[in-house]
């Protein structure tokens, strides 16, 4: 078929990939035309294969599939990235949308849905596993209005990693908990913390937190008294 979409399957799990390629190739739209277990080869077979559409896991074993997502896009901004993947928490969906993705299937569903959303998401479209709950919805369309309100040149300055680190660190996420949410070393955590104050010109948890509420990243109230 003239007009098949090439897809690029990443994901650690042997079976799990097999299972993909078998749904996939029940779909005379599709053909998968390669398949890797993390992230590092992810990326250079995305490179070389230039498909459009990658179907990947969050958890890979060398690089979250929040930030391979952000490469992938960056790298190649007409392919589609779907994530299928066992997290089904709000979080981690925003995250992923956030980062460039255009479709998100948990994977407990992936049977009944994949071919549903890789359909919708070669259309253009965003697509949404309809088994995840409406709040996420809700949680995608507050931060549009957040952006809003950032016009500080030094904050912009910041890597959008260093961005999301920020408004957590500001919120009073503690550095274990950030570190879980974006699927990153402690250590790294500390790092980013170290560049944002030093970027920011910051010195103390009180000012950084005083700095997110003037740009409207946080609400000043919850922090007073």
């Amino acid at each position: 078929m003239a007009n098949k979409k090439k897809i690029l399957i990443i994901d650690d799990h042997p079976l799990f990939r097999e299972g993909l390629k078998s749904l996939i190739a029940r779909n005379p739209g599709f053909e998968v035309v390669g398949e890797a277990g993390n992230g590092r080869k992810g990326l250079r077979m995305a490179k070389e294969l230039t498909p459009d559409l990658v179907v990947m896991d969050i958890s890979l074993p060398d690089k979250s599939g929040i930030d391979l997502t952000r490469d992938i896009r960056s790298h190649l901004s007409e392919t589609r990235v779907i994530i299928v993947s066992m997290h089904s928490k709000i979080d981690h969906i925003s995250e992923a949308f956030r980062a460039g993705a255009t479709g998100y299937v948990v994977k407990e569903s992936a049977t009944e849905r994949l071919i549903q959303g890789l359909e919708a998401v070669s259309r253009g479209e965003y697509y949404l596993d309809s088994s995840l709950s409406n709040k996420v919805v809700k949680k995608l369309m507050e931060f549009p209005e957040k952006e809003a309100k950032i016009t500080d040149t030094r904050y912009e300055a910041l890597t959008p990693r260093e961005q999301q680190v920020m408004r957590l660190l500001a919120e009073g996420i503690s550095i274990k908990e950030i570190a879980e949410r974006l699927f990153i070393s402690p250590k790294t955590v500390e790092n980013h913390r170290t560049n944002i104050m030093s970027k920011l010109e910051l010195h103390s948890a009180v000012e950084l937190i005083r700095y997110a509420a003037r740009l409207g990243l946080i609400d000043v109230d919850l922090w007073k008294g």
